[in-house]
């Protein structure tokens, strides 16, 4: 053993060194130059715009839009822009904000051939103001008449239109200004010196990095955290890159000639110049560089999926699936430690593989803090809870509800539960490793997501729940390996020391957050989020719970929601110092950082840029261990769901074992075909945290049936009438915070849990109360054994 230990130590390090760090300078984003046709020039200054999506040019004679495809230009009128004598321009691409030496503003777009152009109300600034259109709002920095530079604001979807005065702005002459992620980026000039700020609504005028040349005045907002500037570089202009979590610069060599003009598009820039009497209009886009995967990559990431597929066909052979218990709880012999590495696989998905990274590399560790609320209130889970449950030989966990209260409420909490794992994670889970496949490798997104939903269909189908607790269990083994794989590359790239300096100059490993303001993180809002979630919603997460009923008896149970938390917070601080690490990285390696990319995107970036082969296809096979091993729980535990709770009580004659087996795997195949399309929608919407989706999703659909657990295991006197109006209340209260926006959406669980329970309570005062005999064994206050409850015991 220790022979063999050490050759992998040996392997390790030998990949690492052939992996030699990437320069600084280099950058992975390239430049793609497209010569569209030249236009005859009428000898007076021309004017680039965009509209409609397409460069538009306009001289005092003539105007022109280009075509669809590039192919020539269409004659546009464009009468209504003579003699403006325009300043900035700035636009989404359908339409553009104007402005001009006078400082007046105007919105320009475009139809039916001719462009017409919406006048402003008159501008509170002055000079040579610089524009910005974000989100349908305008933004202005000019001077205002006590000669101080003004930030104004002006919303163009509210009635009437008016001018907001917002903020001073820094001194100096601004030669760029531009709107990204609800931020605003300036960059100023004075004394020679050039300076670059960051504006919010909360921390105002914020000090940045200054660009490394003088920047030219062209801006461009792209990707989800990226700025492109052109700027002026030694003899001609060029392109230099502002990433906006990081702040650090990257130049891309771009050579534009400095008597062009340049207007932003799409995700590079339309230069201009004139030449010879003809105008040159070029494009020029920026474009991820991709590294094609070796033979060595491919060859583990196939072994991975053949062995996943070979588990399933394994447990398949062995039992055919013969017998309900064998499929739905693996004839409950699962051990402990298995189980709780399983809940562990499940409960760590792609999200937490990807997301929560991105979300590190971002922001910071505060949401960490979640790991360690959760640790602890798994333990009052394992004393008080579990046992409770285990006794009484439950397959679905909404049983309980039928015995404790009434069947509707099972009903109606098991059907909130299949819409919560189907619409507010499945989609998720699928779609996260699937874009990062993509960004590695320049696969299809959409066949990556149908290579991993696929592969866990049939092998959950097939195996039950044996394969997917084994599975689970190789599949840890997998996401850890490629995880310390890429910690240890990025210290050997550049450094503990400097990982440790970017880390404390950025503050980013900060987990506490004691502010009173609800609409952000803090910590009393993990505290009462995941007290709520672990303690009072554990019970109805069929997903973990069926683990944990898949033991062999009560003692094992426990057992294995202890080791589950054993493991749950060590696990988690991994995945942060990722996104850390990453930060670090691309902080000292700016251009090695694709600004295209969504944030979510910046680990699979990472692995497809610079580790070197076979720890790549380790890292892809994590990847899908990470999506497969929630995916499989999910499916499997829905699939259950569907059998146990509806197929089961609606069906007129009960059904066989076989019968209920083959629903239970045609129910599978149903669902990972639902979580394939959920996925492949997820992948046409841009969506900046996919971390803070799913949180919201859970706490809309997942917060109030979990205060029915709360109503039947803490309190003698709810009834089933007031826990149900308890249900419906507490989801409309949370609907209208989701509405309104009236908090953050960390929060939302705990308002439908927390009103879901008051409301519930306070309505079954006007109902009778449950009979002593009734609610024998079914609180955590009564642990007398249930035999006439244990109607679900399988065969």
């Amino acid at each position: 053993m220790v022979t063999l230990l050490r050759h992998f130590l040996f392997a390790s390090l030998a990949w690492l060194v052939m992996a030699a760090p990437s320069r600084a300078d280099d950058n992975v984003s390239a430049l793609r130059t497209r010569a569209l046709p030249a236009l005859q020039s009428d000898g007076s200054r021309p004017t680039l715009l965009v509209l409609d999506g397409r460069p538009v040019v306009i001289q005092a004679s003539r105007a022109a839009i280009a075509a669809e495809d590039g192919s020539g230009w269409r004659p546009v009128d464009a009468r209504a822009l003579a003699d403006l004598e325009i300043v900035d321009v700035s636009g989404d691409g359908t339409k553009a904000a104007i402005t001009t030496r006078d400082g007046r503003a105007f919105v320009a777009t475009i139809r039916d051939g001719r462009i017409a152009l919406q006048p402003l109300p008159p501008s509170p600034v002055r000079g040579a103001t610089r524009i910005t259109l974000l989100e349908d709002v305008l933004t202005l920095v000019g001077q205002a008449r006590d000669g101080t530079n003004r930030l104004v604001q002006l919303p163009l979807t509210e009635q009437p239109l008016r001018w907001v005065a917002v903020a001073d702005a820094p001194r100096g002459e601004v030669t760029a200004l531009v709107g990204q992620a609800a931020a605003l980026y300036l960059t100023t000039i004075e004394n020679r010196e050039q300076r670059h700020w960051r504006w919010a609504p909360k921390t105002g005028w914020v000090a940045r990095t200054a660009p490394p040349l003088a920047v030219a005045g062209t801006s461009r907002a792209i990707g989800q955290a990226g700025i492109l500037y052109l700027a002026q570089g030694a003899g001609s202009r060029t392109w230099i890159t502002y990433n906006t979590i990081t702040d650090a610069w990257s130049t891309i060599p771009a050579d534009v000639p400095n008597a062009a003009s340049a207007v932003a598009l799409n995700n590079g820039m339309v230069t201009l110049e004139q030449r010879g009497g003809r105008l040159i209009a070029t494009d020029l886009q920026l474009e991820y560089q991709r590294r094609a995967l070796g033979v060595l990559d491919w060859s583990i990431i196939t072994a991975y999926l053949v062995a996943m597929l070979a588990i399933g066909f394994y447990f398949w052979s062995r039992s055919r699936m013969g017998s309900t218990s064998e499929f739905f709880l693996g004839s409950r012999t699962i051990p402990f430690w298995a189980a709780g590495i399983s809940m562990f696989a499940t409960n760590t998905s792609s999200i937490s593989y990807l997301a929560v990274p991105a979300k590190a590399f971002d922001t910071d560790w505060q949401y960490m803090m979640s790991k360690v609320v959760t640790v602890f209130a798994l333990m009052a889970v394992a004393y008080f809870i579990i046992p409770m449950f285990r006794r009484l030989n439950l397959v679905s966990v909404f049983g309980y509800l039928e015995s404790r209260f009434h069947p509707t409420i099972r009903m109606l909490s098991s059907a909130l539960a299949i819409l919560m794992h189907v619409g507010g994670r499945m989609g998720i889970v699928l779609f996260l490793p699937a874009l990062a496949i993509g960004t590695i490798t320049g696969t299809n997104v959409i066949l990556c997501i149908l290579v991993i939903g696929v592969c866990t269909i049939v092998y959950t189908a097939l195996g039950g729940m044996k394969a997917v607790v084994w599975t689970d269990f190789f599949q840890v083994v997998v996401l850890f390996g490629g995880a310390f794989f890429a910690i240890g590359f990025i210290v050997y790239s550049i450094g503990a020391g400097q990982i440790y300096d970017t880390a404390m100059q950025f503050d980013k490993t900060k987990m506490l957050n004691f502010s009173f303001d609800f609409t952000t993180p803090t910590i009393w809002g993990f505290i009462i989020l995941y007290t709520f979630d672990t303690v009072l919603t554990f019970p109805k997460d069929q997903v973990l719970m069926q683990r944990v009923l898949s033991t062999p008896d009560e003692k094992e149970a426990s057992r294995s929601v202890w080791f589950f938390a054993l493991i749950l917070m060590p696990a988690g601080f991994v995945f942060y110092i990722i996104g850390t690490t990453l930060f670090a990285y691309y902080r000292a390696n700016p251009g090695r950082l694709d600004p295209l990319l969504p944030v979510d995107a910046v680990f699979p970036a990472f692995i497809g840029t610079e580790l070197p082969q076979g720890v790549t296809g380790i890292i892809i096979a994590g990847l899908f261990a990470a999506a497969m091993g929630t995916l499989s729980g999910t499916i499997n535990s829905v699939a259950t769901l569907l059998s146990v709770d509806f197929y089961e009580k609606f069906r007129r004659e009960p059904p066989t074992q076989k019968q209920s087996v083959r629903f239970a795997e045609w129910m599978t195949v149903l669902i990972g075909v639902v979580g394939i399309v959920l996925a492949v929608i997820l992948s046409r919407l841009d969506v900046r945290s996919l971390l803070d989706l799913t949180i919201e999703l859970f706490g809309l659909l997942g917060g109030s049936c979990a205060g029915a657990y709360t109503l039947g295991m803490f309190t003698k006197r709810a009834n089933w009438q007031g826990t149900a109006i308890g249900i419906v209340a507490a989801t409309v209260l949370t609907l209208v915070c989701w509405l309104f926006s009236l908090v953050h959406p960390y929060f939302y669980l705990a308002i439908a849990i927390v009103a879901s329970i008051a409301i519930g309570y306070v309505a079954s005062l006007f109902f009778p109360a449950p009979r002593p005999e009734q609610l024998k064994g079914l609180t955590i206050y009564d642990k007398r054994p249930r035999p006439d409850l244990e109607v679900e015991r399988l065969a």
